[in-house]
């Protein structure tokens, strides 16, 4: 993001504060008290709250429009089908790809990154390849990988990370190899908030020929995307952190891919012709799209998409910017606690933990508060490892949140203080 330069001689006019209680209106779950306290929703990085616009869209569809899609002549299906695909529309437009053909609807970034492994990494990986990840991946871009390795006598090799919870460019690249069939990497870690110099990732493995996948599950909500521009082979998000339904999320892969891997389930509207003797498929991205699929998910998806662009990607994440640093500087400043990932490149997370106090006595204490974290270890063990922690609390932020929902956090650290060190 590049500084907004604001001074005399400008003629730029000044960009507007950031109106957060306008923006946190949209949401009736962020209105209402736990244990007594109004709600501090601070575990954005497992899933977001829901603005008002996505409830509407999908009881609009259950209301209104409920029906199958593809399928139908009747004027329920018609509708229902309009708005699936031009949510497949809006997906294109968000992620910045060249076609809706590349843009396939799955249950969530998980199962976006599992197709990809049996579907175009299976058929291709030989005994002695490799898949290059890096050392902050969360399962879901780990355990696909072990499992399609161990099939074909193949193996994982890790990037690693230094303290600070970063990756080397320069180090990526010499674990590059003949060897290696794939890089798979996430945008944004989930566990640290690092955020990863994609681009130089992707370039560096073009430079031998090796395609890459982006897990963009913690990206998605917070920078602007351009696929085109990162030229990645394959990218994944899930509908329910960029403040739209669960059980519904994105594979983007290139064209050119998608027409020459095989189907990954099979069933209805995934296919041309079926006989007993043969079945011809179908083109993508209904190839990989067999069943009825979450058109509820889908059209709360393109109604979430739609909302968050209506804010600006560019806004939320100056916002956020600020909001991390405060809570940070913040953080630091309670006695006994540890930050886990002080990457220079954050967004959203501020992980960490308390000396003397086990993660979740803090968690379950400011619950009592009011107060949503997440402790654990995040489904990252490997970075947990890493770090010589078992778990952390982790706080994430999203454009909703307030200074004084950090000052909130801090006070509820501070009485965990009182208790464990009266």
């Amino acid at each position: 993001m590049s500084a907004v330069k604001n001074d005399a001689s400008s003629s730029a006019a000044p960009i507007p504060p950031f109106d957060v209680a306008r923006w946190r209106r949209d949401f009736p779950a962020l209105e209402q008290r736990v244990h007594g306290h109004p709600l501090v929703y601070l575990d954005n990085a497992a899933t977001t709250q829901k603005p008002q616009a996505v409830i509407d869209a999908v009881v609009r569809y259950y209301r209104e429009d409920c029906s199958n899609v593809h399928r139908g002549v009747h004027q329920l299906s018609q509708r229902s089908t309009l708005a699936f695909e031009a949510a497949r529309e809006r997906v294109r437009a968000f992620l910045g790809a060249h076609h809706t053909e590349e843009v396939i609807f799955v249950r969530g970034a998980t199962e976006g990154i599992n197709l990809v492994a049996r579907s175009f990494l299976g058929p291709r990986l030989q005994e002695g390849d490799e898949v290059l990840v890096t050392a902050m991946e969360h399962h879901a871009n780990i355990v696909p990988w072990q499992l399609v390795c161990e099939e074909k006598g193949a193996q994982l090799a890790v990037i690693p990370m230094n303290d600070r919870g970063e990756i080397s460019l320069d180090e990526a690249e010499a674990l590059i190899s003949p060897r290696t069939k794939l890089v798979a990497a996430v945008h944004v870690s989930n566990a640290l908030g690092t955020i990863n110099p994609v681009k130089g990732l992707v370039d560096a493995a073009h430079q031998r020929g090796i395609p890459v996948l982006l897990d963009g599950a913690q990206a998605a909500p917070h920078l602007e995307l351009d696929v085109a521009a990162l030229d990645c082979e394959f990218y994944v998000f899930s509908g329910h952190k960029v403040f739209g339904p669960t059980g519904i999320g994105v594979l983007y892969g290139k064209r050119e891919l998608l027409e020459a891997m095989p189907p990954y389930q099979g069933g209805g509207d995934m296919i041309r012709s079926v006989s007993f003797e043969k079945t011809e498929f179908n083109v993508p991205p209904h190839r990989f799209e067999a069943g009825t699929p979450n058109i509820a998910g889908t059209i709360g998806l393109a109604a979430a998409l739609d909302y968050l662009s209506g804010i600006g990607l560019g806004a939320v994440a100056a916002y956020e910017s600020e909001l991390l640093h405060y809570a940070t500087e913040q953080l630091l400043g309670v006695p006994g606690v540890r930050l886990i990932g002080t990457a220079k490149e954050k967004a959203s997370v501020a992980s960490f933990v308390i000396e003397g106090v086990h993660a979740h006595d803090v968690g379950t204490i400011l619950d009592q508060q009011g107060i949503a974290v997440r402790v654990g270890h995040h489904c990252a063990q490997p970075v947990m490892d890493r770090f010589g922690v078992t778990s952390t609390v982790r706080a994430s932020v999203s454009f909703y949140n307030t200074h004084d929902e950090i000052d909130a956090l801090i006070g509820g650290l501070e009485e965990v203080l009182e208790i464990f060190r009266p």
